[in-house]
């Protein structure tokens, strides 16, 4: 009989000594810490999904007070009260290839408003906002401005201490043999590395069994995204 594996979750570390630097992200890290001195209003982190966009966003988001919010609640809250006192956002683009064209006005005022304030808007995206199709004119001038940093594709280096953080943020005890086995066949991305900590975290909790090379190889080989 299949075993009820309990998901009781697990907390994430979200530090900025928790955040890996390696040459595919040096460039996000450093603009990170560089703040307040940004030459713009807005900044831009952009790269694919899990890259660690969020991470150093709420590594900014404590250290500048920020409020958080997505993209579309703009539709339902005006920017004075998605800031709601504070002088500084971080808007998650999340999902949204661009901006929705009923909110390029709304998003236009919610930058004004951060700039006259003497505030700053930290935008989390997968493309950088210059390429977004923008129809007005104004709201286009003032993404082309934004600093727009990249978060590549992860080198063996992050791999590894991406997946190192991962069980450990669950409390696995995982021997690096694995981790090496891991980072030499999975699919290199960072959705990839989460995913794969994930699967490892329930099928051992359903079988009762620890997460070792026999597990790992079973759970690659039935990854279509193996290399």
């Amino acid at each position: 009989m299949a075993q009820l594996a309990l998901d009781l979750g697990y907390r994430t570390a979200q530090g900025r000594d928790d955040f890996f630097v390696t040459p595919c992200n040096a460039g996000a890290v450093g603009w990170v810490d560089r703040w307040p001195d940004w030459p713009t209003p807005a900044l831009a982190l952009w790269g694919p999904s899990a890259s660690g966009k969020s991470h150093l966003a709420e590594v900014w988001r404590t250290r500048s007070r920020a409020r958080t919010a997505h993209v579309d609640e703009l539709r339902d809250r005006e920017p004075p009260a998605l800031l709601d006192g504070e002088r500084h956002l971080v808007l998650d683009f999340a999902g949204a290839p661009s901006v929705p064209a009923d909110l390029e006005e709304p998003l236009l005022h919610l930058y004004n408003l951060v700039s006259e304030q003497g505030g700053n808007l930290l935008l989390t995206a997968r493309i950088p906002p210059a390429r977004w199709p923008v129809a007005l004119a104004d709201l286009s001038s003032r993404l082309r401005a934004v600093v727009a940093v990249p978060i590549s594709a992860p080198d063996d280096e992050l791999l590894t201490a991406l997946l190192l953080k991962q069980f450990a943020d669950r409390q696995l005890a995982v021997g690096t043999d694995v981790v090496a086995y891991a980072v030499a066949r999975m699919e290199r991305s960072f959705e990839a590395a989460r995913t794969l900590v994930d699967t490892l975290d329930r099928e051992a909790m359903a079988r009762r069994k620890r997460i070792g090379l026999p597990l790992l190889r079973e759970v690659l080989d039935r990854s279509p995204t193996a290399g």
